[in-house]
């Protein structure tokens, strides 16, 4: 990320928490599940190149709860299988998706 206080604020509102703890100045850590982390870090020149996909039970309340907080996805798409997925870009670009079981 490029930007370390608004991407924090970002994903503040996709995660709906604060982080879980900040190991530094430039790192931001989030516990998305018992013994399960998403973090960011400082890295302006990687910036936008990170894809990351978070399987969850809760697919679609977690998605309307992200909406309630003003982030609704870029992309939605159901898979031959019905898994289906939502995907979301942080200020830089940086892909993140949430991923559900079939209905």
């Amino acid at each position: 990320m490029s930007n370390y206080d608004e991407a924090v604020t970002w994903y503040e509102k996709l995660l709906g928490s604060r982080p879980s703890f900040l190991p530094n100045e430039t790192e931001a850590v989030w516990e998305v599940a018992e013994h399960r982390y998403l973090y960011i870090v400082l890295r302006p020149k990687d910036a936008g190149h990170a894809v990351h996909t978070l399987v969850v039970d809760d697919f679609d309340t977690r998605l309307a709860e992200m909406s309630e907080r003003g982030l609704d996805a870029a992309e939605r798409e159901t898979y031959s299988n019905g898994v289906r997925k939502a995907t979301y870009f942080d200020p830089d670009g940086n892909e993140i998706g949430f991923g559900g079981a079939p209905l």
